[in-house]
This record gives structure tokens, sequence and C-alpha cells, in this order.
């Protein structure tokens, strides 16, 4: 039997390849963390049609001007759940719509201001018709749907601890790479398990 020597290069690649799905696993703590203080808004339109694409968008519009000022006030996604569980019957009355809370696994996503992991996030959903079209997703608490955020995403992630803190408001190829390993990881992961 001939052994082989690995060369330099290989062994380079090959911790590499280990430090990479690391920081991956690494992260998934913080990850959790982040997921567990927030609430997704996923509004899904019936199909892709302009017609169908635009009723999303006013669906969402509307979603957030009955959401918005009742959660202001919540302190942590519970409270936040619990509001939304109450007002359900008001959200199902906005259109042919189908309204679930649960959980649901969310890409990588850059907002401008932030960016979220990857990852297994609570998820209220809002699905207009048949589902069948474009999606459209943000955080609805703490409150970082709209545009132009009252207070910066640092201070809206205030309660989280530094890791998670920082997995939010530090924007950058290397977030952004780190958050695709965690998608990598989970994908891994789910394959294995």
């Amino acid at each position: 039997m001939v052994k082989q020597k690995l060369r330099s290069w290989e062994i380079a690649g090959l911790i590499a390849l280990c430090a990479f799905f690391l920081s991956g696993l690494l992260a998934r703590p913080a990850q959790q963390e982040l997921a567990d203080g927030l609430v997704r808004l996923h509004v899904i339109a019936n199909s892709d049609s302009e017609a169908d694409q635009a009723a999303k968008l006013q669906m969402r519009d509307r979603v957030l001007a009955l959401l918005s000022p009742l959660l202001a006030e919540c302190r942590s996604q519970d409270d936040a759940v619990n509001i939304i569980l109450e007002h359900r019957a008001d959200l199902e009355a906005l259109g042919d719509v189908t309204v679930a809370l649960g959980t649901e696994y969310y890409p990588t996503r850059d907002y401008g201001g932030f960016s979220l992991p990857a990852g297994e996030y609570v998820s209220l959903r809002i699905i207009l018709g048949a589902g069948q079209g474009r999606n459209w997703w943000c955080v609805v608490f703490p409150p970082l749907c709209t545009e132009a955020l009252a207070e910066p995403a640092e201070d809206v992630f205030a309660s989280l601890d530094r890791d998670a803190r920082g997995l939010v408001t530090q924007n950058g190829a290397g977030y952004i790479l780190r958050f695709r390993v965690m998608e990598w990881w989970n994908a891994l992961a789910e394959k294995l398990g």
C-alpha cells in the first residue's frame, strides 16, 4: 500500500474548510437568541401578475398599519405573539387572506441598515388567495418594516446580548459570508439529521 503525503495547499484547504464550517457552527447560538427576540412578517401574493403583486403590497401596508401601533409597546417576542393572536380576526378581516403564525425558515437577508442571518424565526404569514406569487418579508417585531426607522437598528435591538446584536447591526461582506456559512451549515445538518 502506497502512503500519500498531503501537499501543503491541500492541508491549507482542509484547515480553511474546517474554519469555514466552525464559524457557522459558532454563530448558531447567537442566531437562535436573535430569532427568539423577533417576529417576522411574510406576505405572499396570490400570483405573480402585476395586479396580484400590487395587492400584496397594499395588504402589507394594511397589516403594518394595523399591527405597528399595537406592537409598539411590546417588550418581548411573547408579548408580540399574544397581541397578534388577539388581533387575528382583525388581520383576517383585511381581505381574502389566510393568517398563520408559526415557525418558518428564512434565508440570509440584508435590509440595508441591518442584516439577519438564515434560520428559523417566528413568522406571521399573510397569504393572499392561492399564495402562488412572489413574497415580501420584514421584521414586524421589533418594528423594522418601515423604510425610515425612528431609532437606529442598534437601539431597536438593545435588549439582545452583544453577539446577537452584532449579528444584526454589523453589515458588510464578512457578515453576509458568515450568514451564508450558517445557511450551508443548516442545510448540511438537515441532510445528515
